[in-house]
């Protein structure tokens, strides 16, 4: 399905002093465009001054920009109220008025991405992002977030003015019909003159190597960023059964009882070997895999508590048992990793003269049982 199809549009733009970027946007996308991508929603990231002249300067009721284009133009049911507006906060939740140092810029970034994450959770909605406007590091983050956290229908661009246009304090959108303005030397142009291109910017989609606890909560530019660089670094892996952790290249979380025990398991089976573990049968359980597995499963829940398990794998330890236990360490590696770092992590299958052999591509010396 093609952006315009989407039934929710959303435009997202960056702007600083001059909110024209957001006008020209919009009739870039919706005017000039083929086929016309015409927003639902409209969310534009400024400070505090550029709030105040998007509200000012855009949204008046009857002479504002923005319901002027509409007008001009027929476009009906674009949601853009103030509340659209957002203002960069630190992370104190002080809104900012200028970006200029280098926690202002560490504070804009974090909160564009975060604004970013938000708006693409929705998999029924186009998203377009426009890195046209507010300061050069604004665009970088907004395009960089989308990057991040982008899907296949979602888009990136540059708007580009006629030369004579750009940057002048009257000049918002094309007119249908002729209306003059002065460039700052007093020389008269007229809006209906003016030509204004998108340029499509191609971005690396990377939303599949941020873990799904990012994807659903509060994410930072830096910490998302040096997540993504971990899957270039060499595996790292601390098992610490006591306390049901697991570090991956320093990524720390916890995991079930039973799959951090299956999980240790496997690896101490198939590490220093470097032979995978080959699936039981499904109705005749392997005697030698349950009692191997227990000794781990009971240093994480201790001797009572491996009660229940001890006695389901009483005939040995079955291909179920087995493959379900696989899937559900997978299923978690990537849930915490992303796609991308987990992949050094996953148990893998092969198959070998009709039988199914599983085990990870780490080496003895990347992997550590020990405490975290």
């Amino acid at each position: 399905m093609q952006p315009h199809e989407y039934k929710k549009r959303i435009l997202i733009a960056v702007s600083g002093l001059s909110p024209q970027i957001l006008t020209e946007t919009l009739y870039g996308l919706a005017v000039k465009s083929q086929p016309a991508f015409i927003p639902t929603e409209i969310h534009l990231i400024t400070t505090i001054e550029g709030a105040h002249r998007a509200n000012l300067s855009l949204l008046h009721e009857e002479k504002g920009p923005f319901h002027v284009l509409c007008r001009d133009y027929q476009l009906s049911d674009i949601n853009f109220t103030e509340q659209h507006i957002h203002i960069i906060c630190d992370q104190e939740g002080n809104e900012l008025d200028d970006i200029r140092n280098p926690a202002q810029n560490e504070a804009a970034a974090d909160f564009i991405t975060n604004i970013i994450n938000q708006l693409t959770r929705d998999e029924d909605t186009a998203v377009h992002v426009s890195i046209a406007g507010g300061r050069k590091t604004m665009g970088y983050y907004i395009g960089y977030a989308l990057s991040l956290f982008g899907r296949t229908q979602d888009r990136l661009s540059h708007v580009l003015v006629s030369d004579g246009y750009e940057g002048l304090p009257e000049f918002y959108y094309p007119t249908p019909k002729s209306n003059v303005i002065n460039t700052r030397d007093n020389r008269p142009l007229d809006t209906s003159k003016a030509q204004i291109t998108l340029a499509e910017i191609p971005f690396i989609r990377m939303r599949q190597d941020i873990p799904e606890k990012l994807l659903k909560g509060k994410v930072g530019f830096l910490d998302t960023i040096n997540l993504a660089r971990k899957a270039e670094l060499i595996p790292e892996l601390i098992i610490d059964l006591e306390n049901k952790k697991i570090s991956a290249n320093g990524e720390v979380f916890t995991m079930p009882a039973i799959a951090i025990a299956f999980y240790s398991w496997l690896l101490k089976q198939t590490i220093h070997s470097q032979d995978a573990l080959e699936k039981p049968l499904e109705f005749e359980g392997n005697s030698q895999y349950a009692e191997d597995f227990i000794i781990d499963y009971r240093t994480v829940v201790g001797e009572m508590g491996a009660e229940t398990t001890e006695n389901a794998l009483i005939k040995g330890m079955e291909g179920a048992f087995f493959a379900e236990k696989i899937t559900r360490i997978n299923k978690q590696l990537k849930e915490n990793l992303g796609e991308r770092l987990a992949k050094a992590y996953l148990i893998k299958s092969s198959r070998h003269d009709g039988a199914m052999f599983y085990a990870t591509d780490l080496l003895a010396e990347q992997v550590t049982f020990s405490t975290i």
